[in-house]
């Protein structure tokens, strides 16, 4: 078969948003990079609702090169929705993403790609020596590398790099939302996917300005609580909110019974503006335990409508091997 009529095996997605400076050395190294590569590929531009003019130069990149696909955004919605779009988009068994800034290097794909052979399901790049400012962001990102590998169990150093090798298997069992794309490790992790990290090549940034700030501390913390949460009781929910209930409502319970026996005991040192505070505290906590068992069992009744509705299963198969049967 020719090589211009193989299935396309292998599928860059890269999401722009303002980079109209980078575009056209970023994909003059991509197209570099690929044709050392064995595989018939595709180059897929997100336009994240770009206002600098990159859609002006992914139209001449386009015009230029068949492999090019160009997604366009009506606005802009952000790099997961701009991930989503190029994994639901691409035709590749093998995806790799990396961002339009020329800070992740076209060169590593050849070596993601040959790491995922191996025997991987994912291959993240580690950007061992970043060259980004130090506190505005190596220390933030230190801290919250530090904080996303204790509480997901995922060993990688680097979340927060674009630079990924994927097999089409398992981004196709994960569905992104909010700003949920720096957690795909983990995400695959809980699907059972082999992880492992390479260090890559990482450049400064030469032309245009970042998009992340601290402000993101915030977003990344609340969207690591969703994580936790996905991981591990997305379908049990009454194990967190029952437990918390529990404790609490098991507390206030302590606290009442510890108010009532004073009163019999030593009835001179338990006067109700004394004991109060105390109580009003042992109801509080009583009625808020309550809640978070109710709260647990709403999260039961929508987990099961989900699951159920959908016919969507709690598990997933990596492989079926079944000896064949005589006829």
């Amino acid at each position: 078969m020719d090589r211009d009529e193989k299935p396309i095996e292998l599928s860059v997605i890269v999401p722009v948003y303002n980079e109209s400076g980078n575009l056209p050395e970023l994909h003059r190294q991509i197209r570099a990079a690929l044709d050392r590569l064995r595989y018939r590929s595709e180059v897929l531009y997100v336009d994240d609702g770009s206002t600098d003019g990159s859609d002006r130069v992914l139209d001449e990149i386009a015009e230029s090169d068949p492999s090019v696909t160009v997604i366009r955004f009506r606005r802009n919605f952000g790099q997961t929705a701009a991930l989503s779009a190029g994994f639901d988009y691409a035709q590749g068994q093998v995806l790799v993403t990396l961002d339009a800034d020329l800070q992740n290097d076209p060169a590593d794909i050849e070596r993601l790609v040959e790491k995922l052979n191996e025997g991987y399901d994912l291959v993240s790049g580690w950007r061992k020596r970043r060259q980004d400012g130090f506190f505005l962001r190596k220390v933030p990102s230190w801290l919250a590398n530090r904080l996303i590998r204790r509480m997901t169990g995922v060993p990688i150093h680097d979340f927060g790099c674009t630079l990924k090798a994927y097999r089409r298997e398992v981004v196709e069992n994960i569905r992104l939302y909010g700003e949920l794309h720096r957690f795909i490790p983990a995400l695959a992790h809980w699907v059972g996917a082999r992880i492992t990290e390479l260090p890559v090549n990482h450049r400064p940034r030469t032309w245009g300005r970042s998009k992340y700030g601290l402000s993101r501390t915030i977003r990344v913390l609340l969207d690591l609580i969703t994580i936790r949460f996905l991981m591990g009781f997305s379908t049990r929910p009454i194990q967190v909110f029952g437990r918390i209930g529990l404790y609490t409502g098991f507390l206030g319970f302590l606290i009442c019974a510890w108010l009532s026996v004073g009163k019999f005991v030593a009835p001179e040192r338990y006067s109700l503006l004394q004991r109060l505070p105390m109580l009003l505290l042992g109801i509080l906590l009583i009625l808020v335990g309550v809640q978070f068992i109710s709260m647990g069992l709403l999260g039961e009744l929508m987990t099961r409508t989900y699951h159920e509705s959908q016919d969507k299963p709690i598990y997933v198969v990596r492989e079926v091997i079944r000896r064949s049967e005589s006829p």
